[in-house]
């Protein structure tokens, strides 16, 4: 009984993914006359020679978005952001969670105090600071505010908390191992799980971020995928929802298999400290 429950909600879940593989391979008239293939008198009652791939084709030869080159981009984007907030939220959790110093507690609740405050309050000084620092148009200026999130840094602070004993340091240091090696060879393996998930969730922010890029950056060449997409239907007169269906099924791909290989250190990492001990 509960693997057809299961069976159920997976299929329901699985529906507008399958609606949409279909709709990137239907012309503009049968798109709203067939919910998910055409029908016709081929096999299964399907019009397959009324499937095409001209959906593909136009998204990859439009002059006025270069799907593929926003994809490389969003890839480029979302790798770098990833690695670096992924690696400097680490360091800063471990910190927090390990070392004594006198402003560890207010730090900490400053960190706290930072994820109370709406993201689109601060696109605005953050966009002032970047002009200041001549960051306008360059992938710097969309990297470097995203490269220590606070959300991290509490994040892998309780991780570590929970899942590495002191004595485990003080041997190490004991050993003579240096802060850095006992970060790199003890704290991130045994805190594994957490950056599979957190590299998740970082690069799945920053492939799906659409409001910033259009902010920091000016040259439609650098646009990553999120904005090139909305710029490919604005070049057509009337919404062609196949070409529209066909650049976001290109555009979850990545994010798919990316998924599918971190999957079981993203379930590990986001229930590595439900519980303690």
């Amino acid at each position: 009984m509960a693997t057809l429950l299961l069976g159920f909600f997976a299929l329901v879940t699985l529906l507008p993914f399958i609606w949409m593989v279909c709709g990137s391979f239907k012309e503009s008239e049968d798109f709203l006359e067939a919910l998910f293939l055409p029908q016709g008198s081929g096999l299964f009652g399907i019009g397959w020679d009324r499937l095409t791939l001209d959906n593909y084709r136009e998204i990859f030869t439009n002059e006025r978005a270069d799907i593929f080159n926003a994809g490389m981009n969003s890839v480029l984007l979302a790798s770098l952001t990833s690695l670096l907030a992924t690696l400097a939220a680490a360091m800063g959790g471990y910190a927090l969670a390990k070392f004594k110093f006198r402003l560890r507690k207010p730090i900490t609740a400053l960190v706290l105090l930072t994820l109370l405050i709406p993201p689109p309050l601060l696109l605005a000084p953050t966009y002032q600071l970047l002009y200041w620092l001549h960051l306008l148009d360059t992938y710097a200026g969309l990297i470097l505010p995203a490269a220590a999130p606070a959300f991290g840094v509490f994040l892998f602070r309780q991780a570590i908390l929970n899942a590495i004993s002191n004595d485990i340091i003080d041997a190490a240091r004991i050993d003579g191992c240096g802060e850095a090696r006992i970060f790199f060879s003890i704290i991130l393996p045994l805190v594994r799980p957490m950056i599979g998930a957190f590299l998740m969730i970082t690069f799945l922010a920053m492939w799906n971020n659409f409001i910033t890029p259009q902010v920091i950056l000016q040259t439609p060449e650098n646009f990553p995928l999120a904005v090139a997409i909305v710029r490919l239907q604005e070049a057509f007169n009337y919404q062609e929802y196949g070409i529209s269906t066909a650049a976001t099924l290109f555009s979850i791909a990545p994010i798919a298999c990316l998924f599918l290989l971190l999957q079981r250190e993203y379930l590990s990492g986001l229930t590595s400290g439900a519980v303690k001990g």
